[in-house]
């Protein structure tokens, strides 16, 4: 994938970096090009969960693996940590996919795919906690993004009028009436 800037190939390659020094398996994908900011994707596997890799919200190809024993394992370490911005769940099962969905929270999710939820213009996308609240794209984007002009037309005439001083009338009657 071309990175948009020099600044944000730096900070990828950083990620990469730091999770390699730690001994993380960095597997790429295709082949990159620096010259070019094209950065391949990628998986790290082996990952500490101190890594900047493993703390920030990546941007980028770069897709750190986690092994887990169980779906129930996996549900625990989503729900250990920050509300993610994107959750891919990768499962032909649609009862654990129903699972997996009930018991996590994330801004959207893209089952046996990456990134594919944002792409849908359809679908709202946005994030949830740290990751943001709110979200756009489609009809959801739409209301988001503007602000409903409430309106109220009062008929000329109205029993809201006996409520408001100065009183006269009836509405002084049932004033005194109440308050005695």
């Amino acid at each position: 994938s071309s990175i948009v800037n020099a600044g944000q190939y730096s900070r990828l390659k950083g990620y990469l970096d730091q999770a390699h020094a730690a001994g993380a398996k960095i597997v790429e994908l295709a082949a990159g090009d620096a010259g070019q900011r094209v950065l391949p994707p990628t998986l790290v596997l082996d990952a500490r969960e101190d890594l900047a890799l493993m703390q920030d919200e990546i941007f980028g190809p770069i897709l750190p693996l986690v092994g887990v024993d169980s779906v129930d394992a996996a549900i625990d370490y989503v729900n250990a940590r920050p509300r993610p911005l994107a959750l891919y769940h990768f499962d032909r099962d649609r009862a654990r996919t129903r699972r997996v969905l009930e018991r996590t929270i994330a801004g959207g999710v893209s089952v046996n795919d990456t990134v594919m939820h944002f792409a849908q213009s359809a679908l709202p996308f946005g994030g949830i906690g740290p990751s943001g609240m709110g979200a756009y794209h489609g009809r959801a984007g739409f209301l988001a993004l503007s602000k409903a002009k409430p309106v109220l037309y009062q008929a000329r005439w109205t029993s809201m009028k006996l409520m408001r001083p100065p009183y006269r009338g009836v509405a002084d009657f049932i004033l005194k009436f109440l308050t005695r």
